[in-house]
């Protein structure tokens, strides 16, 4: 890297216009946050205007970015419409995202800029992902991540640098130093506050910069960016600064001196250059009246546009929670399959198999899924057939490799992530529910995340609390995912390839205790993998479950035969969407229902469903809503305690007898009446 940035008078005004022009509109911004016109954080970015000018000036129009919450500076050096980011920050239909992300979520698909992020370090897991697209897509774009001081501490910081280190991804990793992440100042909060050497200690090449002044900045961003092209490595650059205003809107910056603050205005990136160049005679004071006059009326301009923007109507309010054909019909997934009898967990490998075989930005990544063959075993001998480029062993960092996912996502690859345990997806809710369920609609449907995730789920094997969990209702809870539960080998072997036709983000659920049992798998999916399916028609008692409760709710069914008692039993299959059309149906046609979920009672999804049932079908009832659920203990170690917390045959059959105990309210013929 030793090519001299050569730089004449223009292009340091023009450097200079970029930086004023995001100076006077962070100053116009606080003025119109005063008078209420943005709401919510703002997050100024004045000081720093050096970073964004030099770094995006050595990017070319392909290169992706993935910022910070503090990014109207870098949307504008990127060359955004400063008309759309003010309407974003209005909230206004003609802003960038449509008005639904605001000041901390700008998004501009056409300048590849893709978005701010109000987590901090949460865009740094995004951007190795775009950069992991780049690679096996063997695009020469880079992908580019600033983020503050105050990412160092978070996981994302260390479980990214160390994935693109060991990944030798394309990504320039921009580290603004301003001193204090929130209030705190950087040698209170770090033991080593020298973060150039935490990228290095990763092995990447890093460097610190004079981040006040644009000439240094962007000589070194030009060097990192060749290198980074040339290489196809990570580069870190340490940026060190000093925002001139609080935190955010709200600061009263009692934690720092106003000499603290003084001190670093003179150094200031805006006065050190116009200083500099009226020093060496390459600017007159007429220029800067030119300058200061264009961006007065720019501003101008962008106010009057962000006022004359419309609201969003309300009826548009759902709209880009989910890309539109979400649901594909069976016919649009590919299938080699031949009819036969397989266990879950090879129904699961095939339709693993089939994804690989047929669409090459499909890759599976996770935990041990390679040579160790996966921990239950699903993807043993896949690494042989596939190569160690789509099946890729990641370290133990869920948050950073779901993270990635998403990314490689964005960046147009349709990855399989797998999470070995749905206990420790909790590493990685914050990737999965404020980066996968949301940049949709933050980003007004300009980037949607063609994802799956599979996790393993359940209880019965023994694992004790930790280990035997049944959380699919709280990423049910959430818009913006699609939340699947295979509970026969037929959806094991096929829903997969429907979830990797949907544009939007998937999670798929598998039952540890099936993983063993034998079942017949057909030549196609039963059905769309978002509708409910009657697994045996009855007439007397509607019995709703799914995934691992589906044989023991099904058993049940036979034994109430043998009373008597026809009872249905409907396979949920998707958690969200929920099929309530299904499930109304036949609770219209039996007046009584039993939920069997594998949750505790409290907050969970067969709450849920009851709740639908009392509000949709409550006249058609001859009996309150049983439900089946987890005793609300964590699940204990020994068997006896474990099989007693668990739902049971017994219990369902118990919860069954009960529902149809309630004596039917009669009219005067004797014939019962449903209201």
């Amino acid at each position: 890297m030793t090519n001299r940035l050569h730089i004449n008078r223009q292009h340091l005004i023009e450097q200079l216009h970029q930086m004023l022009r995001i100076r006077r509109f962070e100053e116009k911004c606080a003025e119109l946050y005063a008078h209420e016109k943005i709401r919510g954080f703002l997050h100024l970015y004045i000081g720093e205007e050096a970073i964004a000018v030099g770094v995006m000036s050595s990017l070319r129009p392909d290169d992706q970015i993935v910022a910070t919450y503090r990014e109207h500076g870098h949307a504008l050096a990127r060359g955004m419409s400063m008309n759309s980011i003010l309407a974003e920050m209005y909230g206004r239909s003609n802003g960038c995202s449509r008005g639904r992300g605001g000041s901390m979520h700008l998004f501009d698909k056409s300048c590849h800029f893709y978005g701010g992020n109000a987590i901090v370090g949460g865009g740094l897991p995004l951007a190795t992902g775009l950069a992991m697209a780049n690679k096996k897509k063997q695009r020469d774009a880079i992908a580019v991540c600033f983020f503050g001081e105050g990412a160092v501490a978070e996981g994302e910081f260390h479980e990214s640098l160390n994935l693109a280190a060991l990944w030798q991804l394309p990504v320039l990793f921009v580290c603004e130093n301003n001193q204090y992440a929130m209030g705190t100042a950087l040698n209170l909060s770090e033991s080593e506050t020298d973060i150039t050497k935490k990228a290095q200690s990763y092995g990447i090449n890093a460097t610190k910069v004079d981040g006040m002044n644009v000439v240094d900045v962007e000589a070194v961003a030009s060097n990192a960016v060749e290198y980074i092209r040339q290489h196809q490595r990570p580069f870190f650059i340490e940026c060190q600064t000093y925002r001139f205003r609080g935190h955010s809107s709200f600061d009263t910056q009692l934690y720092r001196d106003k000499a603290e603050i003084a001190h670093w205005e003179e150094k200031g990136p805006v006065k050190k250059l116009i200083q500099w160049l009226q020093k060496n005679s390459h600017f007159q004071d007429h220029e800067l009246t030119q300058i200061e006059a264009a961006i007065a009326q720019e501003i101008d301009a962008a106010i009057a546009f962000a006022e004359a923007g419309q609201l969003e109507p309300t009826e548009e309010l759902t709209r880009y929670v989910y890309s539109p054909g979400s649901c594909p019909p069976p016919s649009e997934v590919i299938s080699t399959q031949q009819p036969a009898e397989l266990t879950y967990r090879e129904s699961l490998r095939a339709g693993i198999k089939d994804a690989l075989s047929h669409d090459p930005r499909v890759f599976l990544m996770g935990e041990d899924v390679g040579r160790y063959g996966g921990c239950y075993a699903v993807s043993k001998g896949l690494i042989e057939q596939f190569g160690p480029d789509r099946i890729i062993d990641t370290p133990l960092c869920e948050s950073g490799f779901v993270g990635v996912g998403i990314g490689a996502a964005l960046g147009g690859m349709k990855p399989i992530v797998e999470v070995m345990t749905v206990n420790f997806s909790l590493l990685a809710m914050d990737q999965i529910i404020n980066s996968a369920a949301t940049l949709l609609h933050m980003s007004g449907g300009q980037f949607n995340v063609p994802l799956v995730i599979r996790m393993a789920c359940g209880a019965g094997k023994q694992l004790a609390a930790q280990h035997s969990h049944s959380w699919e209702n709280f990423y049910a809870h959430v818009p913006g995912l699609k939340v699947l539960s295979p509970a026969t080998h037929n959806d094991a072997r096929h829903m997969l390839g429907q979830a990797l036709v949907v544009p939007d983000p998937v999670l798929i659920f598998e039952h540890v205790m099936l993983l063993n049992e034998n079942g017949p798998v057909s030549e196609g999916p039963d059905a769309p993998m978002d509708q409910a399916m009657v697994r045996r028609p009855g007439s007397d008692i509607s019995l709703i479950t799914y995934g691992g409760s589906l044989g023991k709710t099904l058993e049940a069914a036979v034994q109430l035969q043998k009373e008597g008692v026809s009872a249905e039993v409907i396979d949920l299959r998707s958690l969200r969407p929920l099929d309530t059309p299904t499930i109304i149906a036949s609770v219209n046609k039996t007046h009584r229902a039993v939920i069997v979920d594998e949750g505790w009672y409290t907050g969970s999804l067969a709450g849920e469903i009851s709740a639908i049932i009392m509000e949709q079908a409550f006249w058609q009832l001859d009996a309150p809503v049983g439900r089946v659920c987890t005793i609300e203990v964590p699940i204990p170690y020994a068997q006896h305690l474990e099989q007693a917390a668990l739902p049971q045959c017994n219990k369902i059959i118990a919860a069954a007898r009960s529902a149809l105990a309630i004596a039917d309210w009669q009219d005067k013929t004797g014939k019962p009446s449903h209201g």
